[in-house]
């Protein structure tokens, strides 16, 4: 119980941004969107997933393509990062959690990478994002980066997962803009699958259209 004065400590978890949020100097070369860097790490101890929003932490936010270099040349990469953690890159005002209103009803496509890998397939994917180099209009959210132990894993968020013709464009656009290897698999969960079994990578639907033999490691 608190007191009525004291912020339950659920609330007192997130700081202030890093990197104060200002609007781009004249020429410099806008975003169709503002776009939001924050990271999660896991506190020590218990932690309850539903808790997730509450430790995201905000970094800086980008409306333009300058402001974007200035971030991303600074911030830590993924691969020097040595401890778990969510890095992630939303558009303002929709938070990288799975109820969020603008994710409930969509879903993510899914690449697992090995070790050593992901920080320039995540630089690039972030590129493609704010080049809007999907075509699907305003269908996607954000981009997720989860540094794991024995992998990390990239995910891009789209709104709407029941449609078939959009989901499946974000699919082939990821393969086509990252150039992925013949023997990468993508792999797309629904966000309201997310919440029934509280996991973001498990009992994921493979892409069978680019099926491959998971024993091969090369990827």
């Amino acid at each position: 119980m608190t007191s009525a004065t004291e912020k339950p400590r659920s609330e007192k978890k997130c700081l202030p941004m890093f990197v104060t949020e200002s609007s781009p100097a004249s020429g410099e070369h806008l975003l169709e969107h503002t776009y939001v860097f924050t990271y999660f790490v896991r506190p020590n101890g218990k932690f309850d997933p539903v808790e997730y929003a509450n430790y995201v932490q905000p970094v800086a936010s980008v409306s333009s393509v300058e402001q974007f270099w200035s971030i991303i040349s600074h911030v830590k990469r993924p691969t020097d990062m040595a401890d778990k953690a969510d890095l992630h890159f939303f558009k303002k005002g929709i938070k990288p959690v799975w109820e969020d209103p603008a994710n409930i009803k969509g879903g993510k496509w899914i690449i697992r990478l090995k070790k050593g890998l992901s920080s320039r397939y995540w630089e690039n994917l972030l590129l493609a994002i704010i080049g809007e180099q999907f075509n699907v209009g305003n269908e996607i959210c954000g981009a997720v980066c989860s540094i794991r132990n024995q992998e990390d894993i990239i995910s891009l968020w789209n709104k709407t997962a029941e449609h078939v013709e959009v989901t499946s464009r974000i699919r082939d656009t990821v393969r086509r803009l990252l150039q992925l290897p013949v023997n990468a698999v993508l792999e797309y969960k629904k966000h309201d699958d997310c919440l029934k079994d509280q996991s973001s990578y498990r009992h994921t639907n493979v892409d069978v259209a680019h099926h491959w033999d998971r024993n091969d490691k090369s990827f």
